[in-house]
């Protein structure tokens, strides 16, 4: 049974190629901690990140606003960490709001580098998956550090055959551990999980519900 004891509302975004469905054990877990929940789908093959910030993600927060929530909070996997910050360029969310990004590119991916050289992975991922490389000038490393107070967790567990030849050191298989750090993040854990289901990861449950409460993570 939902009870929805906090006056708080987390919104859930997922990553690029998956729907909001890859985000529903997560918000089940949030939702019996208490908190009102929205799972945010969007089409992250279709658009760039700031259409779906403008489009999608601005009209989620609106409707959390305008239902009188006193905090907001994210919570988001890969790409959709990306959006938020995105979002948080030009808006703001109420004081004692938190963010756990999972897996997050946010200094972009090593194997976005490599695949968006194939014209069928441009074709079939979309204008979003172009704009996450490591490059300087790529949108996440353009993007000023996400004023909302961040917690950001990713794995160890690259899946990725060849991911030995792409990274020079801990990866989740799509993004590096360092890579996934972010100027100004409040709290930052590795754990060993994989990319495509961290956001499954019992354990990740738990931290994320620890995190929005306390804005930290548990230290064994």
């Amino acid at each position: 049974m939902n009870n929805f004891r906090r006056n708080e509302c987390v919104i859930l975004l997922h990553g690029l190629g998956r729907t909001k469905r890859s985000m529903r054990k997560l918000g089940r877990r949030l939702q019996n901690a208490g908190y009102h929940t929205v799972n945010c789908g969007y089409p992250s093959t279709a658009k760039s990140i700031e259409r779906i910030a403008g489009e999608h993600l601005a009209k989620v927060v609106a409707q959390c606003s305008e239902a009188g929530f006193e905090e907001i909070h994210f919570v988001t996997h890969s790409l959709g960490g990306i959006i938020v910050r995105q979002y948080l360029q030009s808006h703001t969310v109420p004081t004692g709001s938190r963010m756990v990004m999972l897996a997050p590119p946010n200094q972009g991916s090593e194997v976005v580098d490599l695949l968006r050289k194939v014209p069928v992975y441009r074709l079939v991922m979309g204008p979003a998956a172009q704009q996450i490389g490591t490059e300087p000038e790529s949108l996440p490393n353009r993007l000023m550090p996400a004023n909302i107070e961040t917690g950001i967790m990713t794995g160890t567990r690259g899946l990725v055959p060849f991911s030995a030849r792409i990274f020079n050191g801990p990866n989740d298989g799509k993004v590096s551990v360092e890579r996934a750090q972010l100027a100004g993040m409040r709290d930052f854990l590795v754990v060993p999980a994989g990319h495509a289901f961290i956001m499954r990861n019992p354990a990740v449950l738990e931290q994320v519900v620890h995190f929005l409460r306390y804005g930290k993570f548990i230290r064994q």
